[in-house]
């Protein structure tokens, strides 16, 4: 073994470790998903043969289906006009810079310091005084703009080329398809960065979707798998299943887009 390699042994077995701790509860909830409730309370690390069993479990006792479409639809639709909305704000704040809009960002950026919970009750009683309680309208019109997104974008059109924006509008293009045709190829990265967050961030939303759907019809996976530990005994190989069917739709859009996020991060342009 060269001096080299001698030196690098122990910073490859931390990242061993590190990697281990991060995977080992991804491991453990696909095996429990497939062992009874006993064997997953005894510790077992061992895939098992129960999970026709837990399946058939799950789907008689929760809408499996019609969860998955809602949080399908539901994430989709506020990832669409979260794209949509932020990038524009983002983009016009950056283009369009002045000292007014300055001063709106920093109140949009005091914003991201108030959490959540502290927005519930008067959102709560705004929509409810509009009836909008139970209804789609409530569930997306308070997700599809946050002040991270749109700083997100403001930050990404600081290196968008402002010699294209005045080509184009020199050749007599308009603002809009200068921003459609031109800005929105160009930062498909902050575009996949902002899709993973903002999806990841819908899709396990428990809280709100709580709060104001109110219909068995409205569940979505995250409220199904909090039913499943709402009775006096818990089936966790069920409940392990429940979780891991939650948890596959996040992990495949972060596989597949996890290069985009990671440009988008850090600003890349290509």
């Amino acid at each position: 073994m060269t001096r080299r390699a001698r030196s690098m042994a122990p910073a490859y077995i931390i990242l061993v470790i590190a990697s281990f701790l991060s995977v080992f509860p991804l491991y453990y909830m696909a095996v429990g998903a497939t062992n009874t409730s006993m064997d997953v309370t005894s510790g077992r690390l061992i895939p098992g043969t129960h999970l026709v069993e837990n399946f058939k479990s799950l789907i008689s006792n929760q809408n499996l289906g019609v969860a998955m479409w809602n949080s399908l639809r539901n994430s989709t639709v506020i990832t669409l006009l979260t794209l949509l909305i932020c990038s524009i704000a983002g983009y016009g704040f950056e283009i369009y810079h002045d000292r007014r809009k300055d001063k709106l960002m920093s109140i949009l950026l005091l914003a991201m310091m108030i959490p959540f919970v502290a927005l519930m009750v008067p959102l709560f009683r705004m929509f409810s005084g509009w009836n909008m309680i139970n209804s789609w309208i409530a569930l997306v019109l308070p997700a599809i703009s946050t002040p991270f997104m749109i700083m997100l974008f403001r930050q990404s059109a600081r290196s968008f080329p402002h010699d294209i924006i005045e080509a184009a509008r020199l050749e007599g293009l308009s603002e809009i398809r200068i921003f459609f045709q031109m800005f929105i190829p160009v930062m498909k990265s902050t575009y996949g960065a902002a899709m993973t967050v903002t999806f990841m961030n819908a899709w396990n939303n428990y809280m709100w979707p709580r709060i104001v759907l109110q219909s068995n019809d409205s569940i979505t996976m995250p409220m199904l798998v909090a039913n499943l530990k709402s009775g006096y005994v818990v089936d966790y190989g069920m409940l392990m299943l429940g979780v891991l069917i939650c948890t596959l739709p996040t992990a495949i859009i972060f596989l597949c887009l996890q290069k985009s996020f990671a440009n988008g991060i850090t600003g890349a342009v290509k």
